[in-house]
């Protein structure tokens, strides 16, 4: 267990690299495979060829991990539209730098930050309130902390970064709204 880490104000977005980097190098940036891998196929949607990416996704829909709220675009080339359906860093970069990604290289810090275990579709209104706060800052309503606990564990696993009692607490509170807990 560490002490709860303190807001770090030498955190910028850009130690984790270029945003949305093709890290398994198929063509399409990680913003495109997140919204491929997560589009509600029975729905209408469509999908472009862009250089290399053969899945350049322009309009479709998504469900929000954290609300269940349906996410519906028409054309994600529109700069309104595409900032409406941002890409959430289930523990948040800010967070990771906190609890020991400062001391990370930058080629993990790019890993972590375009890792798609790590990424999936939300609401704006709920990115802007999760911000870069961690699991005890921030929580979704009860339907959906199993499996936001249960995600945001496996990726603090995966990256050994640690957590506090409070962060624990509170974790251990969400996993219990597991079923079968």
């Amino acid at each position: 267990m560490v002490p709860r880490p303190s807001t770090d104000h030498r955190y910028r977005r850009a130690h984790f690299g270029t945003a949305w980097h093709d890290t398994d190098r198929n063509g399409c940036n990680q913003r495109d495979d997140v919204l491929m891998r997560d589009l509600q196929r029975g729905e209408l949607w469509t999908v472009v060829q862009q250089g290399r990416c053969d899945h350049d996704v322009v309009a479709g829909t998504w469900i929000d991990a954290y609300t269940s709220e349906q996410l519906t675009f028409t054309n994600l080339k529109d700069g309104a539209q595409a900032s409406a359906i941002p890409i959430d860093h289930v523990v948040a970069l800010a967070s990771a730098w906190r609890y020991g990604a400062s001391g990370w290289t930058a080629d993990r810090r790019l890993e972590f930050a375009n890792d798609l275990d790590n990424l999936q579709p939300t609401s704006r209104s709920v990115n802007s309130a999760k911000g870069g706060k961690d699991a005890a800052a921030w929580q979704p309503k009860r339907a959906f902390q199993c499996a936001y606990a249960t995600s945001y564990v496996g990726i603090k696993a995966k990256y050994n970064l640690p957590v506090d009692q409070s962060e624990k607490s509170a974790l251990q509170d969400m996993i219990h709204t597991c079923a079968g807990s």
